[in-house]
């Protein structure tokens, strides 16, 4: 018997089924107002911050390093380039794990824990989206390498980068310096945004000296990545600026000449143009190769180079500061004649040695004994040290002073490069400043003859010399030439006027140039061995600078002392003597005579630039 089904409530049934249906209805539009309205904030509201957010993932903004500018000689030879090489490069954004990544790396490439001190220095003051250095001028092999694990480390990159390099090498390290890279002290001197693509930056010497040319200004790049990072093109860029070329006043052959003049000696020569300043030639040996500078030496080496008893880093031409010796006697015999102190003809006798009143310590010449009577003529070719202690004593210390500081002694010179010492012209003033003494007559003598407090590196040397040369015309040196301003034009540099000396008499210079042409030219001259067939008229000054005090009852031995006490040699010397064009000065450390040692330096030096070619029939007179 079939079972009959209970009465259904249809009313009850249609009202669940159409509340139900409201609520979901309710539920999906609520949904749907919130889903539109977050879809309004993220297109309207949020839409430029989430754009922005997007690109960042896609582009990026990359410096572009600019080419740094060259460097040649006057005669167009070059003397700094750029050369391609290969870096690896560590993007920080880009890598996940650095410290994993930088293990991996050496695993398969061979870095010191000094390149990895330096990222991490980097690392703190780069942006994380640019690229910062880990090795530079990798070898091919290393490239090799790099290149077929490239998919192991996502944020390293090789880049192809332009080298600074120094094709004459040590030939030129002290004039140019070297780049290197910039450290944290540094950058606070530099634009961070105009160095944001740079890794280097000159370090001495001219590099550094004319960085603002040679750098130039960084460009940009507009980029599109993939996910890794990778570039897959360019969609914007705005070309760096590149440094410009310079021209410098060294001759590239006369630089070499002095060189090989000086061989093996330590010591520095520098040649100058007395009509304006410029530096012909500049060494100071011995140098050092600065190419390994560039991309960094070690620790080791570098300190290997600091502790070197040669010394090949300390710059001798620009930061030595030695005693002159003999070589100041022209300019005090010029001071007694401008002065009024005395009359040219005025002589001494010279018996070895000379005495102070009551005072038992004899001066002693360094002719033992003595030149006899002599006048201010013979004194300076002669280079008869009594002479001078008398003048010297005549004259004072005060009147000392001033005069020399006229020549260029004691102050720097200015010339465009870095690390220049000032020398010392000692004073009363000065004396009493720096050690609360007196000045005593005693050290007076000992000035006369270039000794004492009294030191002056080679380039103020030669720019004194240059000074008399012209007539008491003391001019600027410089180094920089000219700047190239387009393809085939150059601005060029003009020469400054640092001073000019009052000439009372022209008679007393023409007797002190009387008197070196005689140190050269006349068989008792000083450096009359040195230029006996020379085809031109030279005045000179040979000078032998004492590096340790003898006793008073001891002899000067050169073969008993060791080679660092033996005295220094100098020379100094213009070319033609009516119309200068050459103005050298020669120190050799512990050559000892300037005459037999520093002279003959010199000479070599003046007949490569006056006797070349057709110039050799304009300097003979």
């Amino acid at each position: 018997m079939a079972t009959r089904d209970p009465i259904r409530d249809h009313f009850f049934e249609a009202n669940l089924f159409r509340s139900r249906a409201i609520m979901a209805a309710t539920v999906c539009a609520a949904l749907l107002l919130l889903l539109a309205g977050r879809l309004f904030f993220l297109q309207g509201i949020g839409h430029s911050h989430y754009a922005t957010l997007s690109t960042s993932n896609r582009v990026r903004l990359m410096a572009v390093a600019p080419t740094r500018g060259l460097v040649f000689d006057r005669d167009g030879v070059l003397l700094a380039e750029n050369l391609p090489s290969y870096r690896l490069e560590l993007t920080p954004e880009s890598i996940p794990d650095m410290d994993r990544t930088l293990a991996s790396l050496h695993e398969l490439l061979e870095f010191s824990d000094n390149d990895v001190s330096r990222l991490r220095k980097a690392l703190r003051r780069k942006r994380p989206f640019e690229g910062i250095p880990l090795l530079d001028n990798l070898s091919d092999d290393q490239v090799a390498r790099m290149a077929a694990n490239r998919h192991r480390f996502p944020g390293v990159d090789i880049a192809a980068r332009l080298s600074r390099n120094y094709p004459l090498g040590d030939l030129t390290a002290h004039v140019l310096g070297y780049v290197g890279r910039i450290d944290e002290r540094e950058l606070l001197d530099l634009d961070p945004n105009n160095y944001s693509g740079t890794s280097y930056v000159g370090k001495i010497g001219i590099e550094k000296q004319y960085e603002d040319l040679l750098h130039g200004s960084v460009g940009f790049q507009q980029v599109e990545v993939n996910a890794e990072g990778r570039i897959l093109r360019v969609l914007e860029e705005m070309p760096p600026v590149p440094g410009k070329d310079i021209y410098l006043t060294l001759e590239i052959a006369l630089q070499t000449a002095a060189r090989e003049a000086l061989g093996e000696s330590s010591g520095a020569v520098v040649a100058l143009d007395p009509l304006n300043g410029d530096v012909l030639a500049m060494i100071s040996q011995p140098a050092f190769d600065p190419n390994p500078f560039v991309s960094g030496i070690s620790a080791s080496t570098y300190a290997e180079l600091s502790r070197a008893e040669e010394r090949p880093l300390f710059n001798r031409a620009l930061s030595g500061q030695y005693p002159p010796g003999s070589i100041i006697k022209p300019f005090l015999g010029l001071a007694a004649l401008e002065t009024g102190l005395q009359p040219v003809e005025r002589v001494q006798f010279c018996r070895g040695y000379y005495m102070l009143p009551n005072d038992e310590r004899r001066y002693r010449d360094w002719k033992k004994h003595g030149h006899g009577v002599v006048d201010l003529r013979a004194a300076i070719a002669q280079s008869c040290d009594v002479y001078f202690y008398d003048l010297a004593l005549r004259l004072g210390i005060d009147r000392i002073a001033p005069y020399l500081a006229a020549f260029g002694f004691g102050t720097h010179s200015g010339i465009d490069s870095t690390g220049e010492a000032e020398g010392l012209l000692p004073s009363r003033a000065w004396k009493r400043k720096m050690r609360n003494e007196p000045w005593f007559p005693g050290e007076t003598l000992i000035t006369g003859i270039g000794q004492g407090y009294l030191a002056a590196t080679p380039l103020q040397l030669a720019s004194a010399t240059a000074t008399l040369a012209s007539g008491g015309v003391r001019m600027r040196p410089r180094l920089l030439a000219s700047v190239a301003t387009a393809p085939g034009t150059r601005d060029t540099r003009g020469a400054q006027v640092l001073s000019r000396m009052e000439i009372v008499d022209q008679a007393h210079w023409e007797s002190i140039l009387a008197a070196m042409q005689d140190v050269v030219h006349d068989y008792r001259g000083t450096a009359f061995s040195s230029h006996r067939d020379v085809g031109y008229r030279v005045a000179g000054k040979t000078g032998t600078a004492q590096v340790v005090a003898i006793a008073q009852d001891g002899e000067y031995d050169a073969d008993k002392l060791a080679r660092e006490l033996r005295d220094h040699a100098l020379y100094v010397a213009y070319a033609p003597v009516r119309a200068p064009r050459i103005a050298v000065a020669v120190l050799v450390e512990h050559g000892g005579s300037g005459g037999r040692v520093a002279a003959p330096v010199a000479r070599r030096v003046m007949d490569e630039y006056l006797l070349r070619g057709t110039a050799a029939a304009e300097v003979r007179d």
